[in-house]
């Protein structure tokens, strides 16, 4: 485990390399001005004229002329090869929540590694950004109010049970588990939609309209 290389009191914005449309890009920034980049989404942030609080990861996708317009100082080299530069990045950051766009839609073994890092670093509040949905590690317990049709599924990383309230199909007595039963395509009946996890190990997968919600209902606790 490394240190904690970015202290936030506010949520950040967390760039990675793969598609981001300008949309996505701009709402987290709107939300999350502060902005890490993973590795070589420097060039990236560089283009957008963004320069980035931090750039984390094994810095082997920097180019001579990116390396050279960001300060010495942001630049945090973390050699081992057994993490990817999203798992470099996302436990180097403490903040209230992260919002890391730029990982959804291209290799999809980066994109699994992205779910996996989301239940192993569940001490560091992130929600996953893509173009139309968004993922996060769901806590504990989470309520949010969502409208009627609202699409709700839910991927075990791991054997995992819970309860639900405001689900067409509620999900207590049910076993999730990775190689067996999921809970894609819920929905949500209008109103408060409150889960509980009996362990870690459930992703929450909502479209990305539901951002906002998701945010403050993460932010309650």
């Amino acid at each position: 485990m490394n240190r904690a290389i970015v202290h936030s009191r506010a949520t950040v914005t967390l760039l990675g390399a793969a598609p981001v449309s300008d949309n996505v890009f701009q709402e987290s920034r709107e939300i999350a001005p502060a902005l890490v980049a993973a590795d070589g989404a420097a060039r990236r942030a560089l283009a957008a004229g963004v320069m980035p609080e931090a750039v984390i990861g094994d810095l082997d996708s920097i180019d001579a002329e990116t390396r050279a317009a960001i300060p010495a100082g942001r630049l945090h080299r973390i050699d081992e090869q057994d993490s990817t530069d999203f798992e470099k990045a996302l436990r180097s950051i403490v903040a209230p929540l992260v919002l890391a766009v730029g990982f959804t839609g291209q290799r999809l073994d980066h994109e699994l590694a992205v779910y996996n890092a989301l239940v192993r670093h569940a001490d560091r509040p992130c929600i996953v950004v893509g173009e139309h949905d968004i993922c996060c590690h769901l806590p504990g317990t989470i309520a949010m109010r969502l409208e009627a049709g609202t699409r709700v599924s839910l991927f075990p990383m791991a054997v995992v049970q819970g309860a639900s309230d405001g689900l067409r199909w509620p999900i207590a007595g049910i076993s999730f588990a990775p190689n067996g039963r999921v809970g894609t395509s819920n929905e949500a009946m209008g109103g408060e939609v409150r889960l509980q996890m009996q362990s870690p190990g459930m992703l929450l997968i909502l479209p990305r309209g539901a951002l906002r919600p998701l945010m403050q209902a993460l932010a309650a606790g």
